[in-house]
């Protein structure tokens, strides 16, 4: 039975076979990623390793480098979807690794998060906002719009910036304009999580039972751009307010993690609605400093306007 090799010296005999080879070469020799990782590794790469490996050159500069053009993960054209390559040398020999690309890394990371925090999902139309159909008509819409632009351009993990707390009545795009900067930032390849705060609080307390509570809550702690959506808005007890609310507040003053709230309530009508829990039980000073970390971490801002959703 014949070797691969002795079977590939027969087919190169053959005219039809050595121009195609000999094209095939050029077009990878002559690819500008393979001239610049010849040369950066042309102490390690023979001809003859060139010659060898010619396929996997090949395979490389038929797979997207990146997601500049990317038609969305689904329709991914590598090989291996979500994936990039890049290549090595490794014991003489030209290999491709495939590394998750920022697609697949958000993609991956919203997959986690959904499966962690029910209460993460959010109506359609706000998992799909965009800056450019919120309205400027009105109180506060402006300085909001001109803030979440500001912070969706300019945050980079790391980097401390305070969030936004917008407040109004019904209706008027306060959540809306968290799922805008959500989506721009995950054009950046930055992951946030949005969370409706009456279903996660009612999560939180389910989640003492199954022993998932400390996974949950150490998610939404650390979560890079963190969204509270609808604080306020719960029924209030000391142990949402201090071990759940509490926690999470003090964790991302200290590590300064930006952190955005809508709500029904001003500063002062949270305020109340905390110091009052379902029992009755008046706590001013839980609440007050409950408050202290949320001014901290936020830039209170009032929004105006008709109530969208009846339009």
């Amino acid at each position: 039975m014949e070797s691969i090799n002795q079977t590939m010296q027969k087919l190169y005999q053959t005219p039809e076979f050595r121009n195609r080879y000999e094209q095939l070469k050029q077009e990878v020799l002559e690819n500008p990623d393979i001239r610049k990782f010849l040369e950066s590794h042309r102490h390690l790469v023979t001809d003859r390793m060139i010659q060898t490996h010619l396929m996997k050159l090949y395979e490389y500069i038929s797979q997207s480098k990146n997601c500049s053009d990317c038609p969305g993960l689904s329709r991914c054209v590598n090989m291996m979807k979500g994936y990039e390559p890049s290549l090595v040398v490794s014991q003489n020999q030209i290999d491709i690794h495939y590394r998750p690309c920022r697609e697949k890394r958000i993609d991956d990371e919203r997959r986690k998060t959904k499966k962690l925090i029910k209460s993460f999902y959010m109506p359609k139309d706000i998992l799909q906002a965009s800056f450019a159909d919120f309205a400027l008509d009105s109180e506060g819409r402006l300085d909001a719009f001109e803030y979440a632009e500001h912070f969706a351009a300019g945050y980079e993990p790391g980097k401390s910036l305070k969030g936004l707390y917008l407040y109004g009545e019904f209706g008027v795009g306060k959540s809306y304009l968290l799922g805008a900067i959500a989506n721009q930032l995950a054009e950046k390849g930055i992951p946030s999580l949005v969370v409706y705060v009456p279903e996660f609080l009612r999560e939180m307390k389910q989640s003492v039972g199954d022993q998932t509570l400390n996974e949950k809550l150490d998610t939404v702690k650390k979560s890079h751009v963190l969204m509270l959506d609808d604080i306020g808005a719960e029924a209030m007890s000391s142990w949402t307010r201090d071990e759940i609310l509490g926690s999470i507040m003090q964790y991302r003053m200290h590590e300064q993690l930006p952190t955005f709230f809508t709500s029904n309530f001003d500063f002062g009508g949270l305020e109340h609605h905390l110091t009052y829990t379902q029992r009755g039980e008046e706590e001013k000073m839980k609440a007050r400093r409950l408050m202290e970390r949320i001014k901290f971490l936020s830039i209170p801002i009032k929004l105006g306007g008709p109530n969208r959703r009846h339009q």
